[in-house]
């Protein structure tokens, strides 16, 4: 029987974990490389703004501009957290067995 080192295992773990570790920061570096380089144009330019313009409207401001500053972020944070108090409030309605019916 042959008889292990002492931290034999947690060598060949942290090899394993170098080399994901190493793809994963090479994937992203040219993922970062493709996406600068190309412009992506997304479904409102491509596809709404197409349409839009045949039919005869074109784009306006918006009512409420959310690219000014953090306004989309608190925007974010306002409904999150209404969300959060409703599941919390109807949290035994949400999880609780329904034990009533068997009785």
């Amino acid at each position: 029987m042959r008889s292990r080192k002492p931290g034999a295992g947690s060598w060949r773990i942290g090899k394993c974990f170098f080399l994901i570790l190493l793809l994963f920061t090479i994937f992203c570096s040219r993922a970062a490389v493709v996406s600068s380089s190309e412009k992506w144009t997304g479904v409102d330019e491509s596809v709404v703004e197409k349409y839009a313009k045949e039919h005869g409207r074109e784009a306006r401001k918006p009512f409420i501009d959310t690219d000014q500053g953090d306004l989309l972020l608190f925007v974010f944070l306002l409904a999150g957290t209404i969300g959060g108090f409703a599941a919390g409030y109807s949290w035994r309605v949400l999880m609780e067995r329904k034990t009533k019916d068997k009785e």
